[in-house]
């Protein structure tokens, strides 16, 4: 079992940048592929972008391709996903996630969660 907690949201102006965390409990994060998935009001949850077990593969939404840079470090159990080029239609709630090998941008795929983060773009 793994559990989740993520850090590092807040404001930020559009054109910002911001740095996301997720720091994972258990020896067996490292045999999991990681994603980040944001939700905001109204709106389903929606794939952000997605790391391999090993970080060897890395894969992203349209929406924040060029923009976002998604890595693990798996020997301090911990995820990150950096942010450029904020804008205020990425104001959200992130959350990360743990599903088996290889990856998914599927939501139903993810077996863990953190509570999440909010981020808050503004104009």
């Amino acid at each position: 079992q793994v559990q989740l907690v993520e850090s590092g949201g807040g404001l930020v102006q559009a054109g910002g940048s911001l740095r996301l965390s997720c720091a994972a409990s258990g020896r067996t994060f490292r045999r999991y592929a990681m994603g980040w998935f944001r939700q905001a009001p109204g709106k389903e949850r929606d794939f952000v972008a997605a790391i391999s077990f090993n970080g060897a593969s890395t894969y992203y939404a349209d929406s924040v391709k060029g923009r976002s840079t998604i890595s693990r470090d798996n020997a301090a159990n911990t995820v990150y996903l950096q942010m450029n080029s904020l804008k205020p239609e990425d104001t959200a709630v992130y959350y990360c996630a743990a599903c088996n090998p290889p990856y998914s941008t599927n939501v139903d795929e993810y077996d863990y969660w953190g509570q999440g983060t909010q981020v808050t773009v503004s104009s």
